[in-house]
C-alpha cells in the first residue's frame, strides 16, 4: 500500500525563530514502512501546496494522513482533505497527531465527509493496524484509538517500547531547512515520551496519561551516530527527568565519540535536582537550556499549577547561567495585562541576559484551563489558536494588547538579534552561510514582516471558515479530570522513574489526582 504522510504548513511563531523536522510524522512513517508499506512524506514547512499536488500525481498514494500537533492547522488540513476527495474519490484519508487526538470528532463532523476516520493517540502504535484494517476491507472502528462518524474504536494503545519503531528521517526531501536559532541544521530526537506534571495549560500529561517512558540509552547513541545534522533538538516535555537515564545516554554519547550541539527544554526543579547531569551534559555539547517559567509572580505560577518558587526558579536561571549555557525562558503574556504590566515585564525581561519569549493564555483541548475557561472565548476560529493571538477578552483593547505585546517581543527580540547584539549574531550568521546555512541569517530580518499588530488585527476581522464547537451550558462546572485524556493513567506503573523521583514529582505538582 502506498502511503503519503504530510505535515502541514508553518505557525506563526516557527516562521521565524524556528523550523523543526517532523518527527512524530517520521515515525508514523517509519512504523508504516516496518509493517511493509511503500511510504513517501511531504512537509509542507517547506514545500508548498502545488508540490502536494504534484506528489500525489507522481506517487499516486492508496492513502494520505495529515499530522493534525497544532490547531491552527486544522482549517487547511481540512481544505486539503476536502480537495483531495474530490480529485481522488477513493483514498483513505485519515488525520492523527496531538491536538486532533482531543477534537476527533469535531474535525470529523468539519470534513463534510472527506476524511475517512481521525486516529487517537499514538500513531505509530497503530497506524499498521489502520492500513491493514483499510487494505482488508475490515471495520475500521476494530482499531484501537479510531475515530468515525459511525463510531469509536477500543481506546487508544501506547507503542510497547520507545526502542520498536526509528524514524524515517532517510523520507525527508529537504533536511537542511530545519532549525532552531543557531543550531542550523538541526535535527529532533526524542529521548523519553510522556510529563508526570500536570499544568493547567499544557496537554501534554493528558495526551500521555500523566506517563513517563524512556528509549534505551544504546539505541538513542545508534540514532545519533546516523544523524547527519551538527544540530539536535531534544523533544522530550522534560529533558532528565530521571537522572540515571540522562546520565547513561550521555555515557554511550561519549563511548561512542558522538560530536554533536544540543538544545533541551527542562523545569526549573528538575535542574536543580539533577544539576550534575545537565553539568555532565554541558560537557559532551548541551549549548541550549529552555525553561519553561512561565509567570514572574507567585500568583502566575499558582494559576498554571506550576509549584516551583520564584527564588527556585531564579536559582535555576543562575545555575544554567554558571554552565555558561545559552538560556532561554518561556512566559506568558495573560489577557488581563495592562501596559503598566507589560511594562513591568519589559524591564525584568532586560535586566536579565537570556532569552525571553512571550505567549499568550491559549486554552487548548485536554487541557483544565480549555475545561474552565473555553466558555469565555472571544473567537473560536481555529487559525488563532497558536499562543500568538489572544482568544480570551482582554483588559486593554485588543489593538492595544497586541500593540505592547509586539513591542514587548520586539524589544527582546532586537536584545539578542538587533543592533545591540549585531557583532556576535552576525558572526554567527556569516559562518552559517559560508556552509550553505540562511536559515537563521533570515530569521533575524524576519520578525517585523510577522509580528505585526496590523496582521493579528486582520487575521480577527476574517470570517472564520471553521470554528470549535462551544461547550454545553452548565459544563464548566468542577472538572472532571478523567475525561481529558487520550490515553487513560495508569498510574505509577505507567512511569519509568525510580523511586525517589516519583516522590519528587509529587511534591512538585499541585494535584494528588492521577
Amino acid at each position: 500500500m502506498r502511503l503519503l504522510a504530510v505535515h502541514p504548513s508553518s505557525l506563526m511563531y516557527t516562521k521565524v525563530f524556528l523550523r523543526l523536522e517532523p518527527l512524530g510524522l517520521e515515525l508514523v512513517a517509519g512504523a508504516a514502512r516496518n509493517k511493509g508499506h511503500d511510504v513517501q512524506i511531504l512537509d509542507l514547512q517547506v514545500e508548498k501546496h502545488p508540490d502536494y499536488w504534484q506528489r500525489i500525481e507522481e506517487f499516486r498514494p492508496h492513502a494520505i494522513c495529515f499530522s493534525g500537533n497544532y490547531l491552527a492547522n486544522v482549517p487547511e488540513i481540512i481544505d486539503l482533505c476536502k480537495e483531495t476527495r474530490k480529485r481522488l474519490p477513493n483514498v483513505f484519508l485519515f488525520i492523527g497527531g496531538h491536538s486532533i487526538s482531543f477534537i476527533a470528532r469535531d474535525v470529523l463532523a468539519l470534513s463534510d465527509g472527506a476524511i475517512n476516520c481521525v486516529l487517537k493517540g499514538e500513531g505509530d502504535a497503530t497506524v499498521g493496524l489502520l492500513l491493514e484494517a483499510w487494505e482488508q476491507g475490515k471495520d475500521l472502528t476494530t482499531v484501537p484509538g479510531v475515530v468515525t462518524m459511525d463510531g469509536d474504536g477500543p481506546p487508544p494503545i501506547f507503542i510497547e517500547s520507545l526502542d520498536e519503531v526509528r524514524p524515517a528521517r532517510d523520507l525527508l526531501r529537504h533536511r537542511r531547512k530545519y532549525f532552531i536559532g543557531t543550531l542550523d541544521p538541526a535535527a529532533s530526537i526524542e529521548f523519553a515520551r510522556g510529563c508526570p506534571w500536570d499544568c493547567t495549560f499544557c496537554s501534554a500529561w493528558t495526551f500521555y496519561g500523566r506517563s513517563y517512558r524512556t528509549a534505551s540509552a544504546k539505541v538513542i547513541g545508534e540514532e545519533l551516530q546516523e544523524i547527519k545534522e551538527p544540530g539536535i533538538f531534544i523533544v522530550d516535555d522534560v529533558a532528565f527527568v530521571h537522572a540515571e537515564h540522562g546520565m547513561a545516554i550521555a555515557d554511550e554519547i561519549k563511548r561512542r565519540n558522538i560530536q554533536k550541539e544540543y538544545y533541551l527544554e527542562t523545569r526549573a526543579d528538575v535542574l536543580m535536582r539533577n544539576k550534575e547531569v545537565f553539568a555532565v551534559w554541558k560537557e559532551i555539547g548541551l549549548s541550549y537550556i529552555f525553561i519553561g517559567l512561565e509567570a514572574v509572580d507567585s500568583e502566575g505560577l499558582k494559576r498554571f499549577r506550576k509549584r516551583v518558587s520564584m527564588d527556585r526558579n531564579f536559582e535555576a536561571l543562575e545555575y544554567a547561567r554558571s554552565l555558561d549555557l545559552i538560556v532561554a525562558i518561556n512566559l506568558i503574556a495573560d489577557p488581563s495585562w495592562d501596559r503598566e504590566r507589560f511594562e513591568v515585564i519589559r524591564q525584568w525581561c532586560l535586566e536579565i541576559p537570556d532569552i525571553v519569549n512571550i505567549s499568550v493564555t491559549t486554552p487548548y483541548p485536554g487541557t483544565e484551563i480549555w475545561e474552565s475557561e473555553s466558555r469565555k472565548l472571544t473567537t473560536r476560529d481555529y487559525r488563532l489558536f497558536d499562543i500568538q493571538h489572544a482568544v480570551m477578552p482582554t483588559t486593554l483593547p485588543l489593538r492595544e494588547f497586541y500593540e505592547e505585546l509586539v513591542k514587548t517581543q520586539q524589544i527582546l527580540n532586537n536584545k539578542h538579534l538587533g543592533w545591540s547584539a549585531i557583532k556576535d549574531t552576525l558572526g554567527i550568521a556569516l559562518r552559517l552561510a559560508l556552509r550553505g546555512q540562511t536559515n537563521f541569517l533570515t530569521m533575524i530580518w524576519k520578525f517585523n514582516s510577522v509580528f505585526n499588530p496590523e496582521l493579528q488585527m486582520a487575521d480577527h476581522a476574517q470570517k472564520p471558515e471553521y470554528e470549535m464547537p462551544l461547550k454545553p451550558q452548565g459544563s464548566d462546572q468542577k472538572i472532571d479530570r478523567k475525561t481529558l485524556y487520550v490515553h487513560g493513567p495508569a498510574g505509577r506503573k505507567s512511569r519509568k522513574i525510580d523511586d525517589d523521583t516519583e516522590k519528587f514529582v509529587d511534591e512538585t505538582r499541585m494535584s494528588t489526582v492521577d
